[in-house]
This record gives C-alpha cells, sequence and structure tokens, in this order.
C-alpha cells in the first residue's frame, strides 16, 4: 500500500499554534508518564517543515 502525504499552507501565526499544541501535548503526556515518540516525531516535522513562496498574479495581470 503506498503511503500518502498530506500538505498544509499555514502562515506564520498558524504555524506557531501548531508547535505550541504539539509542545503542550507533549508536556501532558510527559506529566502522566507516557511515551511521547509520536509527538516528538510529528514536532520535529512542523519545526523542519519547509517554506514555499505563494505564486499570486501581479495586479495588472488581471487586466
Amino acid at each position: 500500500m503506498r503511503e500518502e502525504e498530506r500538505i498544509l499552507c499555514m502562515d506564520h501565526y498558524e504555524h506557531g499554534i501548531v508547535i505550541n499544541a504539539l509542545n503542550a501535548l507533549r508536556n501532558d503526556l510527559i506529566g502522566q508518564q507516557r511515551p511521547t515518540d509520536p509527538v516528538d516525531d510529528l514536532l520535529l516535522k512542523a519545526i523542519d517543515a519547509p517554506y514555499t513562496k505563494i505564486k499570486r498574479r501581479g495586479h495588472h495581470a488581471a487586466r
């Protein structure tokens, strides 16, 4: 079976929310003495996610 990949487009603010939410989840798991490996992996992926520039048409190109 082929592994599927999803791409999320987020601005800087949304990216920060995701990082903070994953870190809070990780801290909760540590407090409950549960394994944090899946959250750690996802947190690192979110932190290291590449930037892409959004291509927009110029103001005069729509005319």
